[in-house]
């Protein structure tokens, strides 16, 4: 076997993830598990961010000796669906194992090519270091849907590596591999309902991304608020030559940057910064998104866009990107989950202030069902008081748990406000 390919199978490691949830009004405890490669000498281990998330309690890596030692998550980022570990290097001393921890080197995934042989190795349904043949299907797959897992938004930066080796739950956040043993991506999903479609993230972004997570724990990105889309098969309705390029704003997120600099949907985005820019695939969109997104927050980006068939330039200021998950936690006492409201769900929602809480569980026959709350509901004040953060709503709760009172609720269902009360 190729020395490259060797040294490949000794980096790959199962992971094992005890994480809390807030669900159904109750915290409750989850396992599971993924793969993942040691990539760096000092025990750096790379997956996936729907494998390892920030609510993870506790992380176990079993290493290729089939050893289990601790590890720790550094630093996390659901847009690339990528998550980077340290193994506990003072547990492997203290051990004294006559072993000595591999590492992979990554390959080029700009170089794949379709019909390419590839490798996914992992840990599929617990199988550790299971090796499947493929090729490269496509190395330029683009996905429309970008809510990603867990209704995280994924894939809105980078395009995806298809192959048709197979990927089975727990194969996620394993590499895949040249025939040399090189990582030119990171298995991150499989088609449900169809056979040999799996995806990973390409290598050129795995590595940028965990250089960024390595040095500064996360990566802040910038945000303007354009839903782009293809152009298409809708170049004639612009009056637009093929050669032109463009992209097409389809729609703009309410009080967004690009609102208030007076962008809106129809827009045809001839350039930025007075760089060309061609969006009429869908493939070409994600790496436009990620300029964007890579520009520092705060900075002006110039839009060159084209309304009714006249040029002109908008100055856009980028905000910080937000995902339209917020922080969750559940209030047992009342029964209740909860999720804080982010800017980016306020938009999407077109709620009037980025202020109060979802409620995303219940648990029945508990004060908050009773007293008539619902899934979706956003609770807005606790006892007349604005809920501007969550501390505001777990202090209420703590209060509640102390000497337990009734506790008014106003909460915004379908664009209607309404009070609630909840009694012990």
């Amino acid at each position: 076997m190729n020395p490259g390919f060797n040294r490949l199978l000794e980096a790959v490691v199962r992971i094992d993830v005890r994480e809390i949830a807030f669900e159904a009004g109750t915290r409750r405890y989850a396992s599971s598990l993924g793969s993942g490669v040691i990539i760096s000498p000092d025990g750096i281990v790379l997956t996936n961010a729907h494998v390892v998330s920030r609510r993870a309690v506790e992380i176990n890596v079993t290493l290729a000796n089939l050893e289990r030692v601790g590890a720790k998550l550094i630093g996390w980022d659901h847009w690339t669906d990528l998550a980077v570990l340290r193994i506990d290097l003072e547990e492997v001393k203290r051990r004294d194992w006559a072993w000595e921890m591999s590492h992979a080197e990554f390959g080029d995934s700009h170089a794949l090519y379709p019909a390419q042989v590839v490798y996914a190795v992992g840990t599929p349904h617990g199988l550790t270091r299971t090796v499947t043949r493929g090729i490269v299907s496509n190395q330029n797959r683009y996905f429309e849907d970008s809510r990603g897992v867990n209704g995280y938004e994924t894939g809105t930066f980078n395009t995806w590596l298809q192959t048709d080796a197979a990927i089975n739950p727990g194969n996620s956040g394993g590499p895949l591999v040249t025939e040399d043993g090189r990582v030119v991506g990171i298995t991150s999903r499989g088609y449900l309902g169809a056979n040999n479609l799996g995806f990973a993230i390409p290598s050129a972004t795995a590595r940028a991304v965990l250089e960024a997570l390595l040095r500064d724990g996360e990566i802040v990105r910038s945000y303007v608020g354009l839903v782009p889309g293809a152009l298409q098969d809708l170049e004639n309705f612009y009056s637009l030559e093929l050669a032109a390029g463009g992209v097409l704003i389809n729609s703009v997120d309410p009080g967004s940057p690009a609102a208030r600099a007076g962008l809106r949907g129809g827009d045809l985005v001839m350039a930025i910064d007075g760089e060309k820019v061609d969006g009429r695939f869908p493939e070409q969109l994600p790496p436009i998104q990620n300029r964007i997104a890579s520009r520092p927050v705060g900075a002006t980006l110039t839009f060159t866009v084209r309304r009714n068939g006249e040029a002109r330039d908008y100055p856009v200021v980028t905000e910080k990107l937000e995902s339209r998950v917020g922080e969750e936690w559940a209030l047992e006492k009342w029964g209740l989950s909860v999720r804080k409201v982010s800017r980016a769900y306020a938009r999407e929602n077109q709620l009037e202030e980025e202020t109060g809480v979802v409620v995303i569980g219940l648990q029945s026959g508990f004060p908050a069902a009773v007293a008539g709350l619902s899934r979706g509901d956003v609770i807005t004040k606790i006892n007349q008081q604005p809920i501007d953060t969550l501390e505001v709503i777990k202090t209420a709760h703590a209060k509640y748990e102390a000497q337990p009172e009734p506790t008014l609720f106003e909460a915004r269902r379908n664009r209607r406000v309404s009070l609630y009360i909840v009694k012990p």
